[in-house]
């Protein structure tokens, strides 16, 4: 039988990429031989909870590697986790989540998560569940024979739930459901390999047990590290105001791809982008400035087109990076106390009790002193706090580069 794979070894090599941990990895080799020795796919489990609707890069980083796989020949089989968003994922988390969804607002959150989800994988030929169609069949004693399955000890071997119990904080019994119903969505989908990020390990080796358990084949985590976000640091997450949304303008991603710090352009380019490693490195080796414009692209013409980020980086080029004045530029009116004054201090005007483009007055007095204060289109300085500005409508005024609005009179 001729095989509709790619050989084993060209498979290994994509799937490598970008993958900090494969457990366990001499079982993934096998997984795909025998994939490729009997014409048939392996099924590639991803789990979403609909917590919410935003999509950011972190999470393509797993819907990246199961397109791979799909573009290898393999099964997309994804999870939304209708019943698991109802309790709350607990990895990483020092206390329960003090907000539980209801039905309703996780339904609404999957129809559009699927939406955004389709802009990375093919979802025509994919599968897709909602694990509230088995376990909302369950009864109380189905729930008490699952729970049976796994030991307390086994759960406070995870991280998380360890931490907690050696500080004395609470740890609720429905969260330590939740591991269990995770591991049991690979044994109702008879899933073969399952994505997910590094702090998943312990879900993943308890769905090898539970699949083991019913005599099933035993499911191979492939897992990647957690993508960082705008900050260098801490997990790209829109809590933290740090990430990178894929439905976001592409103009608007361009000016967020801007800030990032140079050490973490490497982690971006291998796990957003299909640019080879070396022409990666190359690019770092030269100006950061260039390797993020073309960072920025190749990740923007995946959820738009090359044209929407070729105009990207041009508008920012021009904006931002050049001289050009920006195409909408906010109006600002001036409070009525300062109006009737006609002339005002350069702090004032730019701080709270003026137009608000500086937090407070010593925050203005600090951007002026530092040069980065400037009027009109010409963006002349301002070189003294004290200055005083006369009051102009339509007056351009600049507190760096990237805050600034038109004085409005009336």
């Amino acid at each position: 039988m001729t095989a509709p794979f790619p050989p084993v070894e060209d498979q290994l090599r994509i799937i490598r990429r970008g993958v900090e941990k494969i457990v366990p990895e001499e079982e993934l080799r096998k997984l795909l031989q025998h994939s490729f020795d009997t014409g048939t796919p392996l099924r590639v489990k991803y789990g979403i909870d609909p917590t919410g609707i935003d999509v950011h890069l972190g999470h393509t980083v797993p819907l990246r590697k199961m397109r791979q796989f799909q573009d290898l020949g393999h099964q997309a089989v994804i999870i939304i986790g209708n019943y698991t968003a109802l309790v709350g994922d607990p990895s990483g988390r020092d206390e329960a989540r003090s907000k539980r969804l209801t039905a309703d607002e996780v339904e609404e959150n999957a129809r559009d998560y699927l939406n955004q989800v389709g802009k990375v994988v093919d979802l025509s030929k994919a599968e897709i569940h909602r694990n509230g169609d088995w376990f909302g069949k369950m009864e109380f004693a189905d729930v008490l024979a699952l729970c049976g399955r796994v030991t307390v000890a086994q759960l406070l071997t995870r991280e998380d739930f360890a931490k907690r119990y050696r500080e004395e904080k609470a740890i609720y019994l429905h969260e330590c459901l939740y591991p269990v119903m995770q591991a049991w969505d690979s044994v109702e989908i008879r899933s073969d390999i399952e994505l997910g990020g590094t702090e998943q390990l312990y879900s993943f080796m308890l769905a090898r047990d539970l699949q083991t358990q019913q005599n099933l084949r035993a499911q191979v985590a492939v897992m990647s590290p957690i993508l960082v976000g705008l900050d260098g640091v801490r997990r790209m997450g829109k809590s933290l105001g740090n990430y990178i949304g894929i439905s976001e303008p592409p103009y608007e991603m361009m000016k967020k791809f801007m800030q990032l710090p140079d050490a973490v352009m490497n982690m971006y380019f291998e796990l957003l982008t299909e640019l080879p490693l070396d022409e990666a490195k190359a690019l770092l080796a030269g100006h950061p400035k260039e390797a993020k414009v073309t960072l920025a692209k190749q990740v923007i013409t995946q959820y738009y087109s090359g044209e929407d980020a070729t105009a990207a980086a041009d508008r920012w080029q021009a904006e931002i990076g050049g001289s050009a004045l920006p195409a909408d530029i906010p109006e600002q009116e001036v409070p009525a106390e300062l109006r009737e004054q006609g002339t005002v201090a350069a702090f004032v005007l730019l701080g709270k009790d003026g137009l608000g483009l500086c937090s407070s007055n010593g925050e203005a007095r600090r951007l002026i002193s530092g040069g980065g204060a400037k009027l009109g289109e010409d963006k002349i300085p301002i070189t003294d706090p004290n200055q005083q500005i006369e009051l102009q409508d339509g007056l351009l005024v600049w507190a760096g580069r990237k805050r600034y609005c038109r004085i409005k009179m009336q």
